[in-house]
């Protein structure tokens, strides 16, 4: 059995890794990040969640490449679906780097949304709802929406033909995509693509922010 106080980042590690990252968070925030470390923990060995064990991975990969594409959201108040949650990344840390933003985490399997609202619960975050439920199958539950995002999603044409129909109407999509990806996404019909950030500490990692065609 692991120490627990093994599996948390220490706040020394975790301020490093925003700096690393060109964030910076407040001692709520990391005292959040290290509470939500555990949970990953105590319930990855029922529900998969993440493959990655090192604490330090699980902070650089999940929880700073997530937190930094929030730097590339428009800076209002804004409603944002993370669709294919999964262990809440990239939706989670985006709603505790901008406690602003309303979240709608939409995930399909019941045990990974039963994970996502006990996170939300135990964090305190308000305006953060889970959606059980395939994207494909939700329209008036989230619209109107600002932003849609996605960080393990496959089927991009699929996902950005819904964010752009008349029902959903989202204004802008952010991708966390491998570069492999990008060329596809990029000649998807119906978005006007902004040129790939790409993620600190990664080789081919980036972060694709595009605006629905009109």
């Amino acid at each position: 059995m692991t120490n627990s106080s093994a599996t948390v980042p220490s706040r020394g590690a975790i301020e490093r890794a925003a700096h690393e990252f060109q964030f910076t968070l407040n001692e709520h925030q990391v005292l959040q990040i290290q509470q939500y470390t555990k949970m990953l923990w105590a319930w990855n060995e029922k529900v998969n969640l993440t493959a990655i064990r090192d604490p330090l991975e699980m902070l650089y990969r999940h929880f700073c490449e997530s937190m930094f594409g929030a730097g590339l959201l428009p800076v209002e108040n804004c409603r944002l679906a993370d669709v294919g949650s999964g262990g809440g990344f990239p939706g989670l840390p985006v709603k505790i780097i901008r406690p602003d933003l309303t979240v709608f985490l939409v995930e399909s399997n019941v045990k990974k949304a039963t994970f996502l609202a006990e996170v939300i619960r135990e964090l305190g975050l308000t305006d953060a709802r889970v959606l059980v439920s395939r994207f494909e199958e939700l329209g008036e539950e989230v619209a109107p929406l600002d932003v849609v995002c996605s960080r393990a999603l496959g089927d991009f044409a699929s996902f950005l033909a819904w964010a752009a129909s008349p029902q959903v109407g989202a204004k802008q999509a952010l991708l966390w995509l491998g570069g492999r990806d990008l060329e596809e996404v990029r000649a998807l019909p119906g978005w006007s693509w902004e040129e790939p950030t790409p993620v600190p500490k990664s080789l081919q990692r980036f972060i694709l922010l595009g605006s629905r065609a009109e």
